[in-house]
């Protein structure tokens, strides 16, 4: 009796760690999205904003890959919903479009995605904010 009391109260603890890792991958996301479209506005009216651009693209596309480590930790291990893995790879798959056509300069398909991935990167946050 014991045994099974301890072993549910090391889960219950486990899945609220991996759930608060998910929410601040999620945030770190949302961030580095917004410093994005900060960063974007520099590359229009300074001389370092591509620096500046270039840099944060690679940092948003690194968050983007802490969150899918971040849903798959939350899943895996502590038996929560599988659903977050499938918004944490969708949001990978956008960031990698999202690289593909900055270095194509095609910026009629880059800054509308950007938008969305903003948006979508929010509502994540805060559906998860209410859990």
């Amino acid at each position: 009796m014991s045994t099974r009391t301890t072993a549910t109260a090391t889960a219950t603890a486990h899945t609220r760690r991996g759930s608060t890792f998910l929410r601040v991958a999620i945030a770190l996301q949302t961030l580095t999205i917004f410093l994005q479209a900060v960063s974007a506005g520099l590359l229009l009216t300074s001389s370092y904003g591509e620096t500046l651009h270039s840099a944060g693209a690679r940092v948003m596309y690194g968050a983007s890959m802490l969150y899918v480590l971040a849903a798959v930790l939350a899943w895996k291990p502590g038996g929560g919903s599988p659903r977050p893995v499938l918004y944490a790879t969708g949001f990978l798959v956008l960031a990698s479009v999202q690289v593909v056509l900055g270095i194509a300069h095609v910026p009629s398909v880059h800054l509308p995605l950007g938008v969305l991935m903003f948006g979508l990167s929010l509502l994540d946050l805060a559906r998860r904010r209410d859990r």
